[in-house]
């Protein structure tokens, strides 16, 4: 009996590492994606502070794709960022089903 609630609490121990290391792997996606966030915001900064210099009508061919690919630089950051989000959350909820299964792991995790 006690070798076998040994080994339960030990493949539970392992479920919440598991589930810790892809945790670890959404917070850097989300890292990411605020990484690609910053970038179209750096982008457009310099843009504007510099749009003295330029007249916007005579680069209007360079500005257009240069804001097309800003939006999709916000969309694919945006998405990095919600899913990794949403991913975070799923594994708190399984960590959390983890810990009311086995009371072994309840002194060690929050």
């Amino acid at each position: 009996m006690s070798d076998e609630k040994t080994q339960t609490s030990g493949i539970a121990i392992n479920e919440v590492q598991l589930i810790l290391a892809e945790k670890r792997t959404s917070l850097a996606v989300m890292r990411t994606g605020i990484a690609v966030l910053a970038l179209p915001l750096s982008v457009t900064g310099l843009l504007i502070a510099t749009s003295k210099y330029y007249d916007v009508l005579h680069v209007l061919h360079f500005l257009i794709p240069l804001l097309l690919l800003n939006t999709a630089l916000v969309v694919l950051g945006g998405y990095l960022v919600s899913r990794s989000i949403i991913r975070m959350r799923r594994y708190d909820r399984l960590i959390g089903e983890i810990k009311e299964k086995h009371s072994i792991l309840r002194q060690f995790i929050d």
